[in-house]
């Protein structure tokens, strides 16, 4: 019977029409739009009703049970109704009608037209319908099922290549203006893209990620949850997600790969390698899976400050017997390849990381009520931990055993000091090697040092205890209050465990907000920044970098010799030779080590701190974590990371110091003192004594630490501050209440600040304690969270990057503008083309050379570089001299022309200087460099089999050329030697020199070259509307100029070489038999009329004398080796009249069609006037032509100086190259605009 019929599931339905809402249902709630109704006979009813129904719904459908609760759509004047979703409880309808009603209901009031409501409804509803359907898993392994579909789909509707993955797609509302266009907003790998038909209306977006600039989620009072996503020039807005969280976080994830990709490319590699699956891709995205995983790697990794490479296996809920409280905490286990960690629920109660290289024994205890599941982990420095309440232990042992059979058994060597420290006594421990067993002029001062054997470069602790002054301060008051500490700190190791696989607690963090003691500070810097992992597991790896770097020399390592004697010159540690060494040698490692860094400013200061407290191998791990995890991107040569928690810190402020952030805004002092502050970590602006305490506490907080001090120290100084009238004044209070925060604890003698000048005036400073301003810093700003921290992180990067790169446009348009003939502007959006070219070729090209070529260390205008293949691209839609299927051709000896240095590259400003050539200067200049295309290093070999001997002319004029750098330069291998910047000051240098080159530079143009140049213009005439006059032009000079260079062959020392056994078409490039009949007929009837024209000539070259001779001067001046002016010089016999040129550019035109032009074609052309009959068919290698005398022919047609004079509008061709940028996906015949309808 009908009742025991399956309960339908809560759904939303394809909007079906309902003739009659009133009957057999109850309408529970309305509203204009909407009402929802229950079914009679369910909830509170009378069972005669009951039975009523029941019998109703089985006569009426036998074959299904009605759901008991729906949601209908209805509008005032309408009598037809719309059923929208229906469900089986209140509870479950309660849900889709709150949805209705938070996402939709401000939106129809908009609308003016009824239908367009019902229409946007319907639309909406089949939208959602859609998306929950695309996570239904296909019925076979065959059926791409729907995520396929949205994919190929997505290419076909945008035009992406193959390449470009899909990430996940979401229904969602666009608003256009006022008006929402419902539709599918599609994620992709690098791009954000959203189809939209609705109402007769298309609208299509596609935004590049590159190109974002903000992200944000917010309510406003149109739409109650939207995502605002911001570029330079226009903002957008989507709203009515399923599951807006969901899609925010992805579009988040997409937008930080792709800020990465502009900061570094190294990491937008690892990035880049998302998963290639070989099968195709199911329902759910295989990106989108990977994605998530990365998240959740990235957070697992900065919670416990694991290496960059720990990938997390799975996580569970347990517990965790917690011997120092005796209780179980709840929390999550989380297992990767090397290491088990526990996280308490509770945020502050415990911590724990087990590194699996220290686990002896995993054991599953026996299960009681008290303790399902227990499990138990023993490790070699004899501690056990307890887990219980496991789902899945069976299967969680098995994973970690896996890992464990994997995990390196034996141990690497110098592993084998466990934590030895003998805290108690300090006297036994301090000096393991006296400073005096060391001379500084040992061989530790430049030799690489080996460092096996147990030998350590400067000694086996850290500077400090090498170097103490016999302090009365050990014996005193201090000492007795530092030996307090250490025992605190040995009661704590006592209870909770010491090393790596100690419990970390709320009591640990008040520990080191004390102070850790100076004869534990280096231990314990290494356990809380995860230093101490990597270091054991890289045994040797720092010594060998050592031996790789010493002796070596770059940039980088001649900004660590200038800094060296600055870092903190005031300790007596590194006022001799053993401690600058050891900072040189650390520095100089990590510069190797992480060539993308090198090295900045303010590492110096940080390296020297930890060197005091640690030994050189344990300080390099510290700046490891330091550079690379816990302040990353702090010291890149644009010290991007920094910049970003700055912008965090100024959000901070107007958060939490309102009044204060705008006066510090219009001060403008933020921005100065944090990047002082941060990139030092306060050891640059504090005394020694108290900034070392921060350094304790970032080490276990992390940054979060240095943000909550930095707003106490604004809070504490607030009043002042509202009274300061500019930047100086700001700073010199800040800087005095820096250099009076005091540890009165510190058993070291004081050490001179430096910064201790500012304190002046008569009254004396107030000093401020250390240890107070911590405790007042965790009272008043503690409730920052490090997630969130992390979030405003992003937000944060994409505008410091975009920020940078405008920055970075702005000064490479500068540096480029001064003698190039684009404006401003022009400039600017070439840049954009460009930088996008480059980009595209990272993320949709082959192979990844195109990323890895970007050095961030060279100049803005060298970063980005492109190769042959997408500067033909541009060139092809950018060029004002197309040639149809000769551009390409045209393009490479152009970009071959441009590549000075001979790396297969050009950056922007040889570029610019190649569309600037095309589109500036007069006829000269453009002839100028449409003939240096014609010469090598533009032309190559394969091009013509004579080009060799070419090259002899022009490798004996280059030096007279004002570009010497034509030449091939060596390559130099970047980092080897210092040689790397002066070759660009050299290069600079010569750039600055403003030798301009004359005509009368260029060398002269063989008859095979003049061929190809004539080529290249008649490919270049063939689409212009004014086409025949330019081809009779051509004809005219071509065969004029043939002519001028036989007549000076006869002038040049060199004797002529006779061509003899020739036919009339064994020429270079003969006629292939497939050639169209006409123009066969067309070339010989050319050669058959040249001897009888041969009279007339004279006549010709008479009848424009005034023409002519102007030219003919320059001519004579120019011509080298004796020759007279080969113009003045025409005889009858030499010359021909204008009979044989109409006839000959009859051949080029009047018998062929443009495209039937073909290289041979034009070739036996040019060879068919009367100079080619009368020689002989070969190439002539004794004939030459200046280019003076292409000049002057040119100047006398009127059709070329207007070819070439005309002015192209660079801008338009830009604008519709942007059109037209992602539409070479065969599949796309759609024309896309970046915002259109």
């Amino acid at each position: 019977p009908a009742p025991s019929a399956p309960q339908p599931r809560p759904m939303w339905l394809g909007p079906e029409e309902v003739l009659l809402a009133g009957a057999l249902w109850v309408t529970e709630r309305a509203n204009p739009f909407f009402l929802l109704q229950r079914r009679r006979g369910h909830g509170p009813a009378r069972p005669g009703v009951r039975l009523l129904v029941g019998t109703l719904d089985v006569v009426l459908d036998s074959s299904a049970r009605v759901a008991p609760y729906r949601i209908l759509h209805q509008t005032q004047d309408s009598q037809v109704y719309w059923a929208v979703a229906c469900g089986s409880s209140r509870k479950e309808i309660t849900k889709h009608w709150e949805w209705l009603e938070n996402n939709l209901l401000q939106t129809l009031s908009i609308f003016d037209n009824e239908e367009d409501i019902t229409t946007f409804v319907k639309g909406k509803i089949h939208g959602i319908i859609a998306e929950e359907n695309k996570n239904e898993q296909p019925q076979s392994e065959e059926d791409p099922g729907k995520f396929k579909e949205a994919e190929l789909k997505m290419r076909k509707q945008f035009g992406m290549p193959e390449v470009e993955k899909l990430v996940n797609y979401y229904s969602c509302s666009y608003w256009k203006g006022r008006v929402p266009r419902q539709g599918w907003l599609y994620l992709t790998v690098n791009h954000l893209c959203f189809y939209s038909f609705l109402l007769g209306k298309e609208v299509t977006l596609v935004i590049q990620w590159v190109d974002v600039t903000q992200l944000e989620k917010n309510a406003t009072l149109l739409f109650p949850e939207c995502i605002k996503v911001s570029t330079r020039d226009s903002e957008l807005y989507f709203s009515m997600f399923l599951n807006i969280n969901e899609t925010f976080k992805l579009m988040e994830q997409l937008a930080n790969i792709a800020m990465r990709q502009l900061l570094d490319n190294e990491s937008f590699l690892q990035d880049k390698s998302l998963p290639k699956p070989r099968r195709p891709l199911k329902n759910i995205s295989a990106l989108k899976r990977d994605l998530d995983a990365r998240a959740k790697n990235e957070c697992y990794r900065a919670t416990f400050r694991l290496p960059k490479d720990e990938c997390l296996d799975g996580h569970t809920d347990c517990t965790l017997w917690t011997p120092f409280n005796k209780m179980h905490i709840p929390g999550q286990m989380f297992v990767s390849n090397n290491y088990i960690c526990f996280a308490s629920r509770a945020e502050e109660a415990c911590h724990l990381i087990i590194p699996l290289r220290e686990v002896t024994i995993v054991e599953k205890a026996d299960s009681s009520s008290v303790l399902p599941s227990p499990l138990s982990i023993s490790t070699k420095s004899k501690m056990t931990f307890f887990f219980a309440n496991l789902k899945d232990r069976d299967f969680l042992v098995q994973r970690i055993s896996d890992f464990l059979q994997r995990t390196p058994s034996k141990k690497p060597c110098g592993i084998d000091r466990e934590w030895k420290w003998n805290v108690a006594d300090p006297s036994t421990s301090a000096v393991s090697v006296s400073p005096l067993a060391i001379s500084p002029t040992s061989a530790l001062g430049h030799r690489p040092i080996s460092f096996c054997a147990g030998q350590v470069p400067t000694a086996s602790q850290g500077l400090l205890k090498l170097f103490r002054r016999n302090s009365e301060e050990l014996s005193g008051p201090k000492g007795a209050k530092e030996k307090m500490k250490e025992e605190s700190w040995n009661i704590h190791f006592f209870e909770y465990g010491r090393g790596m696989c100690m419990y970390r607690t709320a009591k640990t963090r008040e520990l080191v907000q004390k102070g850790i003691p100076e004869n534990l500070r280096g231990e314990l810097w290494l356990l809380f920044s995860g230093a101490w992992n990597e270091m054991v597991t890289h045994p040797g790896y720092y010594a060998d970098l050592v031996e790789k770097s010493m002796g070596r020399y770059n940039l980088a390592t001649e900004e660590i010799e200038r800094d060296l004697h600055r870092s903190m010159p005031e300790h007596p540690a590194f006022q001799n030779e053993l401690g600058i060494a050891a900072l040189r040698r650390v520095l100089t490692a990590y510069a190797f080590r992480n060539p993308t860094i090198g090295y900045c400013q303010a590492m110096n200061i940080v390296t020297s701190v930890l060197l005091l407290y640690c030994n050189e191998e344990e300080a390099f791990w510290l700046l490891v974590a330091l550079c690379e995890r816990m302040l990353p991107d702090y010291y890149n040569t644009r010290v991007v990371g920094a910049l970003v928690d700055q912008g965090i810190f100024e959000e901070l402020t107007r958060e939490y110091l309102p009044q204060l952030s705008e006066k510090m805004q219009d001060l403008g002092v933020i921005s100065t003192i944090s990047l002082s502050w941060f990139l030092t970590l306060f050891l640059s602006v504090m005394p020694f004594e108290s900034a070392v305490v921060i350094v304790d506490c970032f080490f276990y907080e992390g940054i979060k630490f240095i943000l909550q001090v930095s707003l106490a120290i604004l809070d504490a100084n607030m009043e002042k501050l509202l009274q300061c009238c500019d930047e100086g004044e700001a700073m010199t209070i800040l800087g005095r209440y820096l250099d009076n925060v005091v540890n009165r604890q510190s058993v070291s003698p004081p050490i001179p600040h430096l910064h201790a000048l500012l304190t002046s005036g008569d009254e004396p400073p107030l000093e401020i304690d250390i240890f107070e301003l911590i405790k007042t810093s965790y009272e008043k700003f503690s409730n920052l969270k490090a997630d969130d921290i992390e979030q405003m992180r992003f937000k944060q990067r994409l505008k410091v990057i975009q920020s940078l790169e405008d920055t970075a446009k702005k000064s490479v348009v500068r540096a480029v503008s001064g003698d190039i003939g684009f404006s401003m502007e022009e400039l600017e959006e070439l840049y954009v083309v460009f930088k996008a070219k480059y980009l595209m070729s990272c993320y949709w090209g082959n192979n990844r050379a195109a990323a890895a070529r970007r050095d961030q260390s060279l100049p803005y205008l060298e970063q980005y570089r492109i190769d042959m293949e997408q500067f033909k691209e541009l060139f092809i839609s950018l060029t004002p001299w197309s040639c149809g299927a000769h551009t390409p051709v045209l393009a490479g000896r152009l970009f071959r022309l441009l590549d000075e240095n001979r790396d297969s590259l050009i950056n922007f400003k040889e570029f610019v200087t190649g569309m600037s050539g095309m589109y500036h200067g007069d006829l000269t200049e453009k002839l100028k460099v449409l003939y240096k295309l014609h010469l090598p290093p533009a032309l190559n070999p394969e091009e013509t089999e004579s080009a060799l001997e070419a090259t002899s002319y022009f490798t004996e004029d280059v030096t007279t050329e004002g570009n010497a750098t034509l030449l091939p330069l060596p390559l130099k291998e970047k980092g080897t030697s210092p040689q790397d910047y002066r070759y660009y000051l050299r290069m600079w240098a010569k750039e600055k020199e403003s030798k301009k080159e004359t005509i009368k530079d260029l060398p002269k143009m063989s008859q095979e070259q003049f061929i190809e140049l004539c080529k290249t213009l008649y490919n270049m005439f063939s689409e212009d509307p004014v086409e025949q006059e330019l081809y009779h032009a051509i004809a005219t000079v071509a065969s004029l100029l043939l002519r001028i260079g036989e007549v000076g062959k006869k002038f040049s020392n060199r004797p002529t070489r006779k061509s003899e056994d020739c036919k009339a078409n064994s020429t270079q490039d003969p006629v292939s038999e497939e050639e169209s009949p006409t123009s066969e007929q067309s070339q010989n009837s050319a050669v058959e009329q040249t001897p009888q024209a041969d009279h007339e000539d004279k006549a010709s070259i008479d009848a424009q004398p005034e023409k002519t001779q102007p030219e003919n001067q320059t001519l004579g001046d120019g011509s080298g080796e004796g020759q007279g002016s080969p113009l003045q010089l025409l005889s009858d016999d030499e010359t021909k009249d204008d009979m044989s040129m109409s006839s000959y550019s009859m051949v080029s035109t009047g018998s062929l069609q443009c495209e039937d032009i073909a290289d041979d074609t034009v070739l036996v052309g040019c060879e068919g006037s009367s100079a080619a009959a009368r020689y002989g068919s070969t190439i002539d290698t004794d004939w030459s032509i200046s280019f003076e005398q292409i000049l002057a022919s040119m100047l006398t047609e009127t059709a070329l100086v207007n070819y070439f004079e005309k002015k192209v509008n660079i801008l338009q061709k830009i604008k519709d190259q942007k059109k037209v940028e992602r539409q070479f996906s065969s599949s796309s015949d759609y024309e896309l605009s970046s915002v259109s309808g």
